[in-house]
């Protein structure tokens, strides 16, 4: 510990009440991030002789100063915590990564509502269903949901201005609102029935389509009475088919934690309207010598303090922080149960969710087996250096643009055995002579690196840039003005056609270039990294070029401003659409004029 740190003055001046403290090194690192209902007691906690874990006692031997945040309630604490401990990441928390929100199904509240995929926050103008673990089972509910109900699932601006049915009506995967196919009171009942089933109240909906379909018979509407027919079988095929469902239709989270061989693997399942939804494995960082009793503490603390909490959470050991329940109920504004599961239908869930562990473990160590395999050819290949206090991060570049229109300059980044997505920066490039992709290039590691060298970005291990010796050298150049010359570098050039496995290797130095093997595992690592690269530019490009060619035209309008080129887009869903209306459905357009009209009419033909 250092000699002028004093723990008994820093206790003194603690107060009793909820806050959250950092514990931070000589250096200015900070080591752990907790929250505690007393302050002062739980700092205290840290500074007596013996501590049960060595782990914990080699941090406390490190920390130069404390510093906490007072506040109101241990829950504010919770989500205060939280957000410290995604934002720094100290070494000595149990942290999860997770970085994505959970996607849901919408039903909107159009006249003819709409069912799709969402992700992100929600509001009041749609009815969610959710959250799921994946995006693979939001998608195979709403190719069920289409295949029984036949909701529309196209954007309103294609809605509005359909002349005839698309694709899904011919295919039975849609009822053809769009063109009055349906009228508007049975479309209604199909949301019902359908909010209804995503509610896990498919009795009700199996009840009520067998009334329509013995009404239809007897009205000798025997075509409309076999839709019901068919819609009844498909619901009890689903039914078959969840042989862990729940007949009470009820919402829950099933939480497992596992240890094999010292790895440790959390493992969600979700269960919603009583349909188990599928799973999500997780891994803890800096788990350390920690107990899967306490890795299912901090999984709980974070997951729920990001996401919605269900009505109840079945695990399969009690988490050591008894604080737990108390701290989701206070979030929830509700008692929140965390149990072991006692009915045979929960127990089936937490045995499945166990198993899905172990397997997810299996695959976990297989993996990163391979990945080390392809680091450790790479480190031996161009003679990097391992280093012992971080993991080896690698970053790469690619430019992407057409005929020199829109340039994006992406940068993605591996590490830990993975990609860190939520690391990944594009760069709109500006200022540059269209198509110039050397300056492209050096734009882009200027802005990437230019915090590198003041230590408020991390430097990476290795820096591979998609091209060959002009791209490598306007990256070399870059790193030149920021003094960081020293940070390894490769180019990844094109082989003849462009085919994976003839790839050479260049150097900023002026070495010869090296053509690695077609099977060599180094050769594998950089082309996942450069392929990742090359395609995160390209989506970036599509997106960036996609709305200059909405808007560039509308633009040298007059008279029509950003207003009005909003209201037209929304209507006609871009400029192909626009440039397809007419006068008099243009003029339709509130704050589109007749006059104004006709000059948007001219100006697009």
């Amino acid at each position: 510990m250092d000699e002028t740190f004093d723990p008994k003055a820093l206790l003194d001046t603690l107060t009793d009440l909820p806050g959250v403290y950092r514990m931070i090194d000589a250096q200015g690192k900070v080591l752990y991030v907790g929250k505690a209902k007393n302050l002062r007691k739980r700092v205290a906690s840290y500074f007596r002789e013996n501590h049960p874990s060595p782990r914990i006692a080699l941090m406390v031997a490190q920390i130069a100063r404390v510093e906490t945040t007072v506040t109101r309630s241990e829950a504010e604490a919770l989500l205060l915590e939280n957000n410290l401990i995604k934002t720094l990441a100290p070494r000595y928390n149990i942290l999860f990564r997770d970085d994505k929100s959970y996607p849901y199904i919408v039903i909107s509240h159009d006249r003819y509502p709409r069912l799709a995929f969402y992700r992100g926050a929600t509001d009041r103008n749609a009815d969610y269903f959710g959250p799921y673990p994946s995006a693979a089972a939001v998608r195979d509910s709403l190719n069920l949901l289409q295949r029984m109900f036949r909701l529309r699932t196209c954007e309103n601006s294609v809605f509005s201005n359909r002349s005839r049915p698309c694709l899904l009506y011919q295919i039975k995967r849609c009822s053809g609102p769009c063109v009055g196919l349906i009228a508007p009171e049975a479309y209604a009942q199909d949301v019902r029935m359908a909010s209804m089933f995503l509610q896990g109240r498919q009795q009700e909906v199996i009840g009520q389509l067998g009334e329509a379909m013995d009404k239809a018979a007897a009205e000798l509407a025997f075509e409309q009475a076999a839709a019901y027919r068919d819609q009844i079988q498909s619901l009890r095929r689903v039914q078959d088919r969840q042989y862990v469902e729940s007949a009470r239709g009820e919402d829950a989270d099933v939480v497992a934690v596992v240890e094999e061989n010292g790895m440790l693997c959390v493992n969600l399942a979700m269960v919603r309207g009583g349909r188990h939804l599928g799973d999500k494995p997780q891994f803890p960082s800096n788990a350390g010598d920690s107990t899967p009793q306490e890795v299912l503490a901090a999984f709980l603390l974070q997951h729920y303090s990001a996401h919605p909490i269900p009505a109840r959470i079945f695990v399969n050991l009690a988490p050591s922080d008894g604080e737990a329940a108390a701290l989701l109920a206070e979030l929830a504004g509700r008692p929140v149960p965390i149990a072991a599961p006692r009915r045979t239908v929960h127990k089936v869930w937490v045995d499945m969710a166990e198993q899905n562990g172990r397997l997810a473990i299996v695959a976990r160590r297989s993996q990163l087996a391979r990945q080390e395999t392809r680091l450790d050819a790479l480190r031996e290949t161009f003679g990097l250096e391992a280093d012992e206090d971080r993991e080896t991060r690698i970053e790469c570049f690619d430019i992407s643009h057409t005929q020199g229109e829109s340039t994006v300059a992406s940068c993605v980044v591996y590490q830990g055995a993975g990609m860190r997505k939520s690391e990944y920066r594009r760069f709109n490039i500006k200022d540059i002579q269209p198509g110039d992709d050397y300056a492209a290039m050096r734009q882009a590691v200027l802005r990437r690196y230019e915090k590198v060298g003041s230590g408020e970005s991390p430097a990476p291990s290795l820096i591979l840039i998609d091209g060959g010796k002009g791209q490598v050298g306007a990256a070399a150049s870059a790193l030149g003005e920021l003094g960081l010359s020293h940070l390894p570098m490769l180019g990844v050039a094109k082989g003849e056609g462009r085919k994976p496995g003839l790839e050479t290797l260049v150097f900023p130095d002026g070495r010869e270039p090296v053509q690695l093997a077609p099977e060599h595992p180094a050769l594998h690592l950089i082309q996942e990294i450069r392929d990742e690269a090359h395609r995160f530019a390209v989506s970036g490009h599509r997106t960036r070029r996609g709305k200059t060619r909405r808007t560039s035209r509308l633009e040298d309008i007059d008279g029509v401003g950003p207003r009005r080129r909003k209201a037209l887009i929304e209507r006609f869903g871009g400029l192909q659409g626009i440039a397809g209306a007419g006068v008099d459905q243009l003029s339709a357009v509130p704050g589109i004029s007749r006059e104004l009209a006709e000059k948007i009419y001219a100006a697009l033909h």
